[in-house]
């Protein structure tokens, strides 16, 4: 198993489009023992989903979110012009 079949199937696993027999889940499972980056992938995925899951607006800070703003009015200005 690598790593890039073990993440397709993941895509495909969270997407409920693949289906795991005993023994495909297994190969995963010795995968993932023994492949850090494949355990940060996962973890980051789980912690995605908990956040969604609880529903709570995730706070950020206000430099990030007066960086975003610009970088958003700058494409929009780019892709649209000054609107008046």
């Amino acid at each position: 198993m690598t790593c890039d079949e073990l993440l397709k199937a993941l895509n495909d696993y969270v997407d409920g489009t693949l289906d795991l027999t005993q023994a495909e889940c297994a190969q995963y499972a010795a995968h993932l023992a023994g492949c850090n980056p494949c355990q940060i992938v996962v973890d980051n995925i789980r912690g995605t989903i908990q956040l969604f899951r609880a529903g709570q607006p995730f706070p950020l800070l206000i430099e990030f979110q007066d960086r975003m703003q610009a970088a958003l009015r700058q494409r929009w200005q780019e892709k649209f012009g000054v609107r008046g």
